[in-house]
């Protein structure tokens, strides 16, 4: 009896890593597809003629560490045309001051002290919006605060933009990151996005998935404010990737494109802060619905890890049998394609040391870990902690994006 037990275990794991297995290979063939198709910032016909003024808006809140060198990058632009709009958003440390500073050195730059959030307000979208009341330019680019850029990127992406006739464009900078498990973690968590929002997927006509990456998207003025600006997405946490989505879905062109050797921006500043960034990816979407957020737990559990388990115990308790056999093998090829997409997501797109990749079960289970603490805690009023502000989203509505 316990060996018929065993073989019909042994059986419905085989299945489900066979599942599995189909799973990655779709994955790596998105990730692979996107790594080699998606155009670059610098790459394009220039038929530019005109130089349009841009507006940058650059919110900032308790970021000292890094907003000299993001200020200091965007002062040296070689674009003819522009103006920095820095908000300090009630920071707790010397960002102002360091704001003030290169204020008074440099004309382009604008300082902005914003005013009390409101309620029903995320801090960063207010921030936004408070900069962009004192922005006179045609184009917007919004960015981030720990983003670093080489001297032409605002020249590139005016000059793409409108070669292009576009309405909006997103650059996809090369991602820091600074600690140990941020390193390991972010591979096992990026591989996901090459088959949801792949810049194949957004620079798609055919279909509406738009998106669009918070340290460095340019749009126009006008179709801004036809989308409703951030007042739109006041109650998104994702905001940057809702506004994205709701310009596709507008029917405006929308394009992203390669940057990394253009951009930099930091992913995480600690390993907390990456748990943290790992429950904002979850919350909404419970709130949203929690069936729907429980089945991507069960669903990432199963895709990141549960190979690797499965591999140690048909190494350890196998016997000379048919289901032992078959799962070992089935164990042993979804375990080989998990490393595999973290390899490439570590070389290819973060540019990481391959050893990260090796660590690919350790990120694995903090992903889970997160997404699972995201979906105990959703109902807390501190549900989610970010810059230093604590949010129960329970009654902000997550409308337009999803994990």
């Amino acid at each position: 009896m316990v060996d018929v037990f065993i073989d019909v275990f042994n059986f419905i794991f085989t299945v489900i890593l066979v599942g599995v297995f189909l799973a990655w290979l779709s994955l790596l063939h998105s990730m692979y597809q996107s790594f080699t198709k998606t155009p670059f910032l610098d790459i394009f016909e220039n038929n530019s003629t005109t130089t349009p003024k841009v507006s940058v808006i650059l919110p900032a809140r308790n970021e000292e560490n890094f907003i000299s060198k993001c200020l200091e990058t965007l002062s040296l632009q070689d674009y003819k045309n522009f103006e920095i709009i820095a908000i300090d958003d009630s920071s707790e440390d010397r960002t102002g001051e360091i704001i003030a500073k290169f204020a008074k050195d440099d004309s382009k730059i604008i300082h902005v002290s914003a005013k009390e959030k409101p309620e029903k307000w995320m801090g960063k979208n207010w921030a936004c919006m408070e900069g962009f009341k004192k922005a006179t330019g045609a184009i917007m680019l919004f960015t981030d605060a720990d983003t670093k850029f080489e001297k032409n990127v605002i020249t590139l992406a005016v000059a793409h933009l409108q070669s292009e006739n576009l309405d909006a464009l997103t650059v996809i900078p090369r991602l820091r990151c600074i600690d140990r498990i941020t390193k390991i973690t972010l591979p096992m968590l990026s591989t996901f996005l090459h088959s949801r929002y792949s810049a194949l997927n957004v620079n798609n006509p055919k279909k509406k998935v738009g998106y669009f990456f918070g340290s460095f998207f340019v749009i126009k003025r006008k179709v801004y404010e036809e989308i409703g600006t951030h007042e739109k997405v006041k109650q998104e946490i994702i905001e940057d990737g809702a506004l994205g989505k709701i310009t596709k879905e507008s029917g405006y062109a929308l394009k992203m494109v390669r940057g990394e050797h253009l951009i930099e921006a930091l992913y995480s500043r600690s390993s907390k802060e990456m748990w943290n960034g790992l429950k904002r990816l979850i919350v909404p979407l419970y709130h949203q619905s929690s069936s729907s957020a429980i089945g991507v737990f069960f669903a990432v559990l199963f895709i990141l890890f549960m190979p690797i388990p499965l591999l140690g115990y048909s190494v350890i308790a196998f016997e000379s049998s048919l289901s032992f056999t078959t799962l070992l093998i089935s164990a042993i090829i979804s375990t080989i394609t998990i490393f595999s997409a973290s390899l490439m997501e570590t070389r290819m797109g973060l540019n990481l040391n391959i050893a990260n990749s090796i660590c690919a079960p350790i990120g694995s289970i903090v992903v889970i870990l997160g997404f699972l603490s995201g979906i105990l805690d959703a109902n807390k009023s501190t549900a989610v902690s970010w810059r230093g502000r604590k949010y129960s989203v329970k009654e902000f509505s997550q409308n337009y994006l999803k994990v």
